[in-house]
């Protein structure tokens, strides 16, 4: 069952919704994993319709993908994760790979369910993953080695972005990109809304506040500059941009936004204690 970070291998999933799905079809369309190799789990055809549709391997039982899979990773409701991982405990060896992608367990949380010395890891994933641009974190557990975390890291970078860090950054991460993307989203609503405001058609005006986003992005990407930097370049003295700045300043808009990155990540902090 065994394998370096080079071969290729089986990897399982337990729980098939949406997030699972984007991590099996990013491995897949990367050709870091072929989709026979996959094999997913859910209790019901719900979900696993969506990954035989990719050509994956489906089951209902959480037991064969422990057992055929030396690399798994659970997808399945936070309130669920628990039960689950007791339930394939007896099965689990120190040959496998333990991934949670589910908000709110901690990575001691889950040595405690399972048997000593398993290697297991934490991924704090956000929706983007969907289309192969996700902002993902990674933490690993005592066990967990180097080969480990560069095996998942170089399999996640399918999906996007992949960045080992702390576990105490995971919580921050929700705030920042898990629940970000929907502040993203109400911004590019309101740029949008306000083009429309002054007399756009809405089609067009979400069209051009989403390619502004993806560009403005971009640029901080591959300009590697300082967003203030960047909102710098754009200003020139009594025009456009600074009175929409103002405005903005005026609407509090810098620290609602920080208050809201902060509200969500305490949110998260919250949901791991219980």
């Amino acid at each position: 069952m065994a394998a370096t970070k080079s071969e290729p291998r089986r990897v399982g999933f337990v729980g098939a919704g949406r997030m699972a799905e984007a991590i099996a079809r990013g491995l897949i369309r990367a050709g870091k994993v072929e989709a026979k190799q996959v094999l997913a789990s859910a209790p019901t055809d719900n979900n696993l319709c969506h990954f035989r549709a990719l050509g994956c391997q489906t089951t209902h039982s959480n037991h064969e993908v422990l057992q055929n899979c030396p690399l798994v990773i659970f997808a399945t409701k936070p309130q669920v994760l628990p039960t689950v991982l007791a339930e394939v405990a007896p099965i689990v060896t120190t040959e496998h790979i333990i991934v949670s992608v589910a908000a709110g367990i901690s990575l001691s949380t889950m040595e405690e369910l399972l048997p000593p010395n398993t290697r297991v890891l934490r991924v704090s994933p956000n929706l983007p993953c969907v289309v192969q641009e996700g902002a993902m974190v990674m933490a690993r557990g005592h066990h967990a080695g180097n080969d480990d975390a560069e095996l998942l890291q170089n399999l996640l970078e399918a999906c996007g972005q992949c960045i080992e860090v702390p576990e105490s950054y995971v919580d921050i991460h929700t705030g920042l990109s898990g629940s970000g993307v929907a502040f993203v989203c109400t911004f590019s609503e309101a740029l949008a809304e306000g083009a429309i405001k002054m007399g756009m058609p809405s089609g067009l005006a979400h069209r051009i506040a989403a390619q502004t986003l993806l560009g403005t992005a971009k640029m901080l990407q591959q300009e590697g500059k300082h967003p203030a930097q960047l909102r710098t370049d754009v200003l020139t003295p009594a025009g456009t941009t600074i009175h929409g700045l103002h405005a903005l300043e005026q609407g509090g808009f810098r620290a609602a936004t920080m208050s809201a990155v902060e509200a969500a990540t305490c949110r998260a902090k919250e949901l791991s204690k219980k």
